[in-house]
């Protein structure tokens, strides 16, 4: 059966690239690269509920493109960062790094800047079509704040963010009429250089789970069933192997569950092009809870800005990790709790290799 996945690019001239792979023959082959327009590369990219959109954090922008099919991507719309008019300025080092799309109505669209002057999140409503139509709110966080990862519980009430920057973990619930914000709490990370990066929850909703760039490590929290704030467990994984002698020359990357919610995955980027990243995968109880850590694998180069692995959506057995040290994209078969890489397709386009999203 074929199956159809699109990347994005750190880098201009911005571009989506449309990816076919053949999990019987275990090929995989860029078949369209879609341009865009040319300042707004897209450094993570997601689909709407429907996947008939693709929303993009792109450099000063977020953008929404249409998705007619896996090679008929067209841009709809582009909207500035307009928190702060320093954010929008080419002069800044502010940049549009995150987005998420709600999976329920209101279907708002939530993404996150970066570096400096990002202390909001912007919140955006979108039309029939899926396109972005309005920025309808830009909710506080701190001056300091640089949020890299969000995820909402099961029920879209309650959202989690990842402070880099804050080092902290925010929750903000959701106002189901409207799909706005409220701050409910503030929890700082575990250790002063944790800088949480990622977060994913558990579809029980009882488990959230914090990746942490700096501490190279996975904290697992729980979720408490009246407030929704997380607690530490004071349970954390290593993403770099124990003892490394330089553990500074690693930054950890994103965490994310299979399609069955049993294993979780997270990844690791290396500082220097001639060390490794690794990956990671977990085994999970039925509620969420870290049963062991099942393997901590070198991935083929450090990873560059991405080593950003995307589990397929329909089953447990194929995971997609991408590189822009080298530019390209891998496909690996999880079977029996091992790792294997199936497929390799390299494109040398410029930021090439941000994360991939699976299409069909």
């Amino acid at each position: 059966m074929l199956h159809h996945l699109m990347v994005g690019t750190w880098t201009p001239p911005g571009a989506i690239f449309t990816f076919e792979f053949d999990d019987v023959a275990l090929t995989l082959k860029m078949i369209k690269r879609t341009a865009i327009p040319e300042d707004q590369p897209i450094s993570w990219m997601t689909f709407d509920h429907a996947k008939k959109t693709i929303y993009g954090a792109s450099m000063k922008k977020w953008a929404s493109y249409a998705v007619k099919s896996p090679t008929e991507i067209i841009h709809q719309a582009s909207h500035p960062m307009s928190h702060d008019p320093r954010a929008a300025s080419l002069d800044t080092n502010t940049r549009a790094i995150f987005v998420l799309a709600a999976k329920q109505a209101p279907f708002n669209v939530y993404g996150n800047p970066f570096y400096d002057h990002a202390g909001f999140g912007n919140v955006f409503s979108v039309d029939s079509e899926g396109a972005l139509v309005k920025n309808i709110q830009n909710y506080e966080y701190s001056p300091e704040t640089g949020i890299h990862g969000m995820v909402f519980d099961p029920t879209e009430t309650y959202l989690y963010s990842a402070d880099l920057r804050g080092n902290s973990i925010w929750t903000h619930k959701k106002d189901k009429e409207t799909g706005q914000l409220t701050l409910v709490n503030r929890l700082r990370a575990p250790a002063p250089g944790d800088h949480p990066r990622w977060v994913a929850l558990h579809p029980s909703g009882k488990y959230l789970y914090v990746l942490m760039e700096a501490g190279n490590r996975l904290a697992v929290y729980v979720i408490d069933e009246q407030s929704h704030i997380p607690t530490f467990t004071q349970l954390t994984y290593p993403l770099i192997p124990p003892g490394i002698p330089n553990p500074k020359m690693y930054r950890s990357d994103v965490c994310t569950l299979s399609h069955s919610g049993r294993y979780l995955y997270a990844t690791s980027r290396a500082n220097a092009a001639h060390l490794t990243g690794y990956i990671a995968a977990f085994k999970l109880g039925p509620a969420g809870n870290v049963e062991r850590q099942i393997c901590l694998n070198p991935t083929p180069t450090s990873g560059g800005h991405s080593n950003a692995v995307s589990p397929c959506d329909w089953s447990d057995e194929w995971v997609a990790l991408t590189d822009d040290q080298e530019g390209w994209l891998e496909i690996y078969r999880w079977n029996e709790e091992f790792l294997g890489r199936v497929a390799h397709c390299d494109v040398k386009e410029p930021g090439f290799g941000m994360n991939a999203i699976w299409y069909d």
